[in-house]
């Protein structure tokens, strides 16, 4: 299948005990709260891309610091036909300035507590506090 898998990049910014996070508007994670992130464009790092990314969809504006990870996102139809693939990279950020207001694709876009997020009180794309740990864990 031509176009897969595709590129995208993670935003994943901690200040003061909270973690930013979107609920996502569009599949393949429609409703589900994660780290802002989109597609990687062409000649784009995905460094840059973590970043603008966060920007359009909340407002905020952060400077990458590091990549965390590399996650594989694949989804199926019933019939076992791939209906998504994502290459999603996790750049931890650092927060520049701005408080973060629901935009492009996010239907909302909030400061969620490490607890809230590592115990699992709201629904989350896969790898969110696995991501959230590693995220600490540099940053400690």
């Amino acid at each position: 299948m031509s176009g897969f898998p595709r590129l995208a990049a993670l935003a994943v910014l901690i200040k003061g005990g909270r973690v930013l996070l979107v609920q996502r508007k569009n599949p393949p994670d429609a409703g589900l709260w994660g780290f802002p992130g989109g597609h990687v464009e062409p000649g784009e790092t995905a460094l840059d891309a973590a970043t603008r990314e966060l920007a359009e969809e909340t407002g905020v504006i952060a400077a990458p610091l590091a990549y965390l990870d590399n996650i594989d996102v694949i989804l199926r139809d019933p019939d076992g036909r791939l209906r998504f693939h994502f290459l999603l990279a996790a750049v931890l950020c650092d927060h520049i300035s701005g408080d973060p207001v629901a935009a492009d694709d996010a239907l909302a876009a909030d400061w969620i507590t490490v607890e809230d997020v590592l115990a699992r009180h709201l629904p989350l794309s896969a790898s969110v506090p696995e991501l959230l740990s590693k995220a600490l864990a540099r940053l400690s």
